[in-house]
């Protein structure tokens, strides 16, 4: 499962990277539940990395999220001054 969660939050980091934030969002949240039944059942540095890569994917995704609900309100809102 350690490893399960490392590679899931890899993946979540690389997904918010080139536009899939969702799916990463998504990966990063079951990486972060693998990192933790990992770590209650045998606490390795492998689980801890997964925690924390799982972690940093999700607030990645987050943060790609906000920026993009950001962009749309300020295009919405200049197209709209326009017209």
């Amino acid at each position: 499962m350690a490893v399960a969660a490392l590679v899931l939050g890899i993946v979540a980091i690389v997904f918010s990277f080139i536009g899939l934030w969702w799916l990463g969002l998504i990966l990063g949240i079951v990486g972060i539940i693998l990192a933790i039944v990992a770590k209650k059942q045998n606490p390795t540095g492998m689980a801890t990395a997964g925690l924390v890569l799982s972690i940093i994917g999700v607030v990645l995704c987050a943060l790609v999220f906000i920026a993009c609900a950001a962009c749309v309100g300020g295009t919405a809102g200049l197209m709209s001054s326009l017209t």
